[in-house]
């Protein structure tokens, strides 16, 4: 398939299959200009509280072309796999070693494993903005990252606090919880 990229050897799994048709499809219909270039790398499902979500790698150096219709496309993929739908950049993380195995090279600022995690919370939530964060740790010492989204996407992104929570704990095994603030001020 075209909208699949693997490395090769590497056959692409079901729900990769499934996601490219349905890109090929839309392609087919109404959203043949914006698609006509675009592909995947990867696609893999979350389970979320009894449910499936799917979450979408797409290339980074393609991802600004993915945010550009992204609100659109998701809808639409939505409908046509029955599971909500997550798009995230695929990154690199490079160790912290990096300078021993590559002389002379600096360990570049955005493959470090904060950064990467990072552009990872930001992508998970897109188009939704990140408006503050909060790292409680409790007193047996766990570590919860509230993050507070803006309200003024409450009413069409509120279905998918459990799903964001889910992707996101998936990916990087970090607790997070996922609000819109109140103003009770």
């Amino acid at each position: 398939m075209k909208k699949i990229q693997k490395a090769k050897g590497v056959a692409a799994n079901e729900t990769e299959v499934a996601i490219a048709r349905a890109l090929l499809e839309l392609e087919a219909k109404d959203m043949s200009a914006e698609l006509a270039d675009l592909f995947i790398v990867a696609a893999k499902e979350v389970a979320v509280a009894g449910k499936k979500a799917v979450v979408v790698f797409v290339p980074f150096r393609q991802h600004n072309k993915w945010k550009k219709i992204q609100g659109k496309l998701i809808g639409e993929l939505e409908k046509k796999l029955g599971k909500n739908v997550v798009i995230l950049a695929q990154r690199t993380i490079l160790a912290k070693t990096y300078k021993r195995s590559h002389p002379g090279q600096m360990r570049p600022r955005s493959r470090t494993l904060t950064a990467v995690h990072q552009a990872m919370l930001e992508d998970v939530v897109y188009p939704t903005q990140i408006v503050g964060k909060r790292l409680r740790v409790t007193q047996d010492l766990k570590r919860i990252l509230k993050v507070h989204l803006d309200p003024a996407a409450a009413k069409s992104q509120d279905y998918k606090l459990k799903t964001f929570q889910a992707v996101y704990s998936a990916l990087t095994n970090k607790n997070v919880e996922f609000s819109f603030p109140t103003d009770d001020a």
